[in-house]
């Protein structure tokens, strides 16, 4: 396994970074393909509320959707100049966060166009405002899917690579997005769809995530194909099973739809949160481990001033690995019922009792 793959920083740190020196240093940004480069345009815009956010898709771009021919001749001289596309900022009196997405998928003629708007900030005498951060980001040279910059050209920015998010991580992020429960909580119980393809030399060995000596494999697990099979799981009841299957194997691929579904399947049986919020000494405990793991998350994303103290009855009916996911992701500083769930009387005697459950990463 090559070590130097698997090093790099958290999307938010990586936010962080930029934030604080992309007005004086472009950045590009490489990573695993699907996990969330282009969500870092999001996260600055809201570090910088003053800043337009501006996106340039590099897949698709022309030469000339950067800058065309001004025919207007210079001082009768009949030399033209070129005009930039007013999607790049130029123009603007206040300042940008300018992305140029997957610029290594770019033709020669765009790459070269737009390092030097990227380097020098300006085209065509018109310039960025000088608090404008411009970035950019593309895919690992390593997945063997052409996001490839010459040698000179890296050498000219700093390159960064973004990891992929910890199974944690995005499980958090998940919960807070309002994904589907069952996706979630098959995505917390399957770690190997947060693995590395350079982690396997046999491809067979993960056939859930994209690796390059497996062409074949053009549907797999990352967090952008999760999102989506999480929409195709929320409409589920309007859907007989085959279709389900069809539309989940054409999304996250073969093996992760298989492991999806089944695991969807043995936890149908959920109680009901009404149940619990009625009469929690006596609802209905699942019996898969599969099934505990959803009634948790289940509860994480419903949980209100209704549902908290019924539940804390409840959950000190479940093993205390259930106990111990809700109340380690309950304490993310992200979730938003975080101070619902810690000022809880019945949650401080819990955490007396149980505080060895505690995890120590927050």
């Amino acid at each position: 396994m090559n070590a130097a793959l698997n090093v790099g920083s958290s999307i938010n740190q990586l936010a962080r970074a930029i934030h604080k020196v992309g007005h004086k240093r472009t950045v590009l940004i490489e990573g695993d393909m699907g996990w969330g480069k282009t969500s870092l345009l999001k996260l600055l815009a809201a570090l910088l509320p003053t800043h337009i956010p501006l996106h340039m898709d590099c897949t698709t771009l022309d030469i000339g959707d950067l800058f065309v021919p001004n025919f207007k001749s210079i001082e009768g001289t009949g030399v033209v100049s070129f005009a930039p596309n007013e999607a790049l900022g130029l123009h603007l009196d206040q300042p940008v966060i300018l992305l140029f997405d997957e610029i290594g998928k770019g033709n020669p003629a765009v790459k070269n166009a737009v390092m030097r708007i990227m380097l020098e900030r300006e085209m065509n005498g018109l310039k960025l405002h000088p608090d404008s951060i411009v970035f950019a980001t593309t895919n690992l040279g390593a997945e063997g899917v052409g996001d490839l910059l010459q040698a000179h050209q890296r050498n000219r920015i700093t390159v960064m690579r973004m990891r992929k998010p910890t199974g944690p991580e995005w499980v958090e992020w998940a919960i807070q997005a309002g994904l589907d429960l069952s996706v979630i909580a098959w995505a917390n119980d399957t770690p190997q769809v947060f693995h590395n393809f350079s982690d396997y030399k046999d491809p067979k060995e993960n056939a859930m995530i994209y690796h390059p000596l497996a062409p074949e494999r053009t549907a797999f697990a990352t967090g952008r194909s999760m999102e989506a099979a999480s929409d195709w799981m929320k409409e589920r009841e309007f859907m007989d099973n085959q279709t389900l299957r069809a539309a989940l194997t054409g999304t996250i691929g073969a093996e992760a739809s298989s492991s999806l579904y089944t695991y969807y399947k043995l936890g149908e049986d959920l109680p009901k949160l009404e149940d619990i919020r009625l009469n929690p000494l006596e609802a209905k405990i699942p019996a898969s481990a599969a099934a505990l793991t959803m009634v948790v998350f289940k509860a994480l994303i419903s949980m209100d001033n209704k549902l908290i103290l019924p539940w804390m009855k409840y959950m000190r009916r479940l093993n205390t690995t259930a106990q111990g996911l809700f109340v380690n992701n309950a304490r993310k500083d992200k979730y938003k019922q975080r101070d619902l769930v810690a000022n809880t009387e019945d949650y401080k005697v819990w955490a007396k009792e149980f505080g060895h459950l505690f995890s120590q990463d927050k």
